[in-house]
């Protein structure tokens, strides 16, 4: 009874500890889709309680990427389970001012589309802001949108998504907590994240109408939802740090009955997987010892090597030290390690003891897939070691996912047509059809008639613009053009930033070309911080193409290695195999990323960041060597990192690092986490 009575007070210490640094209940998911469906079923429930009282449910509803799954299982169980919405009252977030609501980007559409159209809900029931309004009717129009919700009792159950700039609804910075339903200025980095929903930047509209902080706290239930690791830094900040007007999602640790759901990509700056240490005991293996060195060594701003026992116990790794012998041993085992991760040879080096490097030497020659879900990932993430192994006699292919045709603009597509024009006109040809095609695609673009420039025709140009881009940076790296594949997987093929779901001919396609090419080698892009999710389609359309070759003789020496891209770099422990980049072959990856001039300059898609790609990889690569330099390891002038992909080939299980998951506590994965 003792035991039990101190395990028990134990455990209750953890989760207060846990407790004192998120500030609100969090529960983190190993994929969105999981999170998703929990929060759909207690939103079902919650339905289904109120229709056996015979009594409404007024549900809060946001926009947005965050809430899609939520709708999709809801649509699901209405369609499988008899869930029926006619008691559900429904009062969305808000709305972009002005906007029509049969606009592409209108959010009356995307409920529409998302779940309106798909269930049984009374028309009369929902409540959207209408961007049609003038504006001087808006401040009337907000005032009756509250006297609303008050009519129906107020909301009971009320879904979030988060904003980069910690906003919610679009209560942008500064907004204060007893702020009510209003039109709002959008901020210039939502602005800038909306883009990828509008073909133009002029077309972003730049105010809104919302519910305020005041009008969101007062729901009785609040799901605050967060997905990917584009969405850790602030989700941070909104779960751990002190309320401030500056992220207004920080005023939700104030209510009494708010649950924080995030993947295990936008939980990874938390403190429990960031520094797990801070707050409990740790199950310590090679992999969290070496987090907890390397962010030591970040943090006393020492070399690895000249770390003391008491920087160890002056940042709460006094435990560390007591388990695994002394600091001084422990520096060289991780130094160690990290010095083994450094390899020139990323396709093996023939005739050496491979004992300790990252890849075998045998075979010597080896073939190589590099999948770039865009036509510039492969360049922009890994153009080095892509020169390094065609250099280094490999045979080496690079495999396009998608076509990459959104991301192209207007007056490139522009260019190219009026160039076949001309050249129709100079060769005085008999291309009478061809010539009355392209004129009008041209005219389509002049014009920019949205659903023209959406309508695969055109799409087709602007193809064809990133097709050539593509293939002039893969010869410049050395590559044949039978080596150069296009794969065009349908699901991107939607005209819109929006993808469709994967499907079984996304997978069939890298099924057919590993069974063509059965590499020794393969490269994806395990960058899952990219916003706009086609990099995260992609990946799993690998691991799954990986599930069905399983059988295959020489599917288990296909060796699977995560790049990262334009997004994010891979945190030092996680790295396995890191290339060194000379100045001369940083150049000419410069040159290769040059080769796609529709995307330099001002590319349609550039996310959060204002540099240029070939800035953001340059810089990107220095700053990785110079933290190895940091660690007191050998100084480069650049690098390039990978992680490679553990498949379990008996149970088919995908491993912990591609996905980026945590471990739960006390489980037996490679990776530990605090047991809290």
């Amino acid at each position: 009874m003792k035991t039990e009575n101190s395990s028990s007070l134990m455990r209750n210490f953890l989760k207060y500890q846990l407790r004192s640094v998120e500030k609100m209940r969090t529960t983190v998911w190993p994929k969105a889709t999981d999170g998703s469906v929990h929060v759909a079923k207690s939103i079902a429930l919650a339905i289904r309680q109120r229709q056996q009282e015979n009594k409404h449910i007024v549900l809060g509803l946001a926009t947005g990427s965050s809430p899609i799954q939520v709708y999709r299982e809801l649509v699901r169980m209405h369609k499988e389970e008899d869930l029926s919405f006619r008691n559900v009252i429904t009062f969305n977030l808000d709305e972009y001012y002005p906007m029509p609501p049969n606009a592409r980007q209108s959010y009356v559409r995307f409920m529409n589309e998302h779940l309106f159209d798909h269930i049984d809900i009374q028309k009369k029931n929902i409540h959207i802001p209408d961007g049609t309004l003038e504006m001087d009717d808006v401040e009337s129009y907000c005032e009756e949108y509250e006297r609303k919700i008050k009519y129906y009792g107020g909301i009971d159950i009320q879904l979030l998504g988060i904003g980069r700039t910690g906003h919610i609804g679009f209560n942008e910075p500064g907004s204060w907590e007893t702020s009510v339903t209003r039109m709002v200025r959008l901020d210039a980095l939502t602005r800038r994240d909306a883009a990828k929903d509008f073909d133009r930047e002029e077309d972003i509209p730049y105010r809104a109408i919302t519910m305020g902080i005041q009008t969101i706290m007062e729901a009785r239930k609040i799901f605050l939802l967060g997905w990917g690791q584009h969405k850790a830094a602030i989700l941070q900040k909104a779960v751990e740090e002190e309320i401030t007007p500056n992220i207004p999602s920080t005023f939700l640790q104030k209510h009494k009955d708010v649950s924080v759901h995030l993947d295990y990509g936008a939980a990874e700056l938390l403190t429990r997987f960031e520094a797990p240490w801070l707050i409990g005991i740790c199950n310590w293996d090679e992999d969290l010892i070496c987090k907890a060195v390397t962010w030591l060594s970040r943090k006393v701003q020492k070399p690895i090597l000249k770390l003391t026992t008491e920087d160890y116990a002056e940042n709460g790794l006094s435990d560390l030290t007591i388990e695994h012998a002394s600091a001084y041993n422990i520096n060289i085992r991780i130094f160690n390690r990290l010095q083994h991760t450094i390899s020139g040879w990323p396709g093996g080096k023939p005739n050496a003891d491979d004992t300790t490097r990252p890849e075998r030497k045998t075979p010597s020659k080896k073939r190589v897939i590099i999948f770039s879900p865009h036509p510039d990932d492969d360049v922009i993430s890994m153009g080095g070691t892509f020169q390094r192994l065609v250099e280094q006699g490999h045979e080496v292919h690079v495999a396009y996912q998608t076509s990459g045709n959104i991301a192209v603009h207007d007056h490139h597509a522009r260019h190219f047509l009026e160039f076949c024009i001309e050249l129709m006109d100079a060769e005085n040809g008999d291309y009478k059809e061809l010539d009355t095609r392209v004129r009008q695609m041209l005219k389509q673009v002049i014009t920019k008639d949205i659903n023209s420039i959406a309508a695969q025709e055109t799409r087709l140009v602007k193809g064809l613009v990133r097709r050539g881009e593509a293939r002039a940076g893969a010869r410049l790296c050395g590559l044949e053009d039978e080596q150069i594949h296009f794969l065009d997987m349908p699901f991107y093929e939607t005209g819109r930033t929006r993808k469709k779901p994967l499907g079984e001919q996304d997978i069939q396609i890298i099924v057919d070309l590993m069974e063509k090419i059965k590499p020794h080698q393969v490269y994806a892009a395990g960058d899952l911080a990219d916003p706009h999710g086609t990099h995260a389609t992609c990946l799993e359309a690998i691991f799954q193409a990986y599930d069905r070759i399983k059988e295959k003789d020489w599917a288990q020496d296909a060796w699977l290695w995560l790049y990262r891209g334009a997004w994010h770099e891979w945190p030092v422990h996680e790295i396995e195999m890191a290339v060194p980049i000379s100045p001369v072959e940083l150049l000419k990856k410069r040159d290769a990323i040059f080769m796609h001039q529709s995307q330099k300059d001002r590319p349609p898609f550039p996310g959060n960041d204002s540099r240029e790609f070939w800035q953001r990889a340059e810089d990107r690569n220095k700053h990785l060597a110079n933290q190895y330099r940091a660690l007191g390891l050998a100084e480069y002038e650049a690098m390039e990192a990978f992680s490679r992909w553990k498949f379990d080939w008996q149970t088919g299980e995908k491993p912990v690092k591609a996905a980026r998951e945590a471990p739960e506590p006390d489980s037996k994965r490679k990776k530990a986490k605090a047991k809290v």
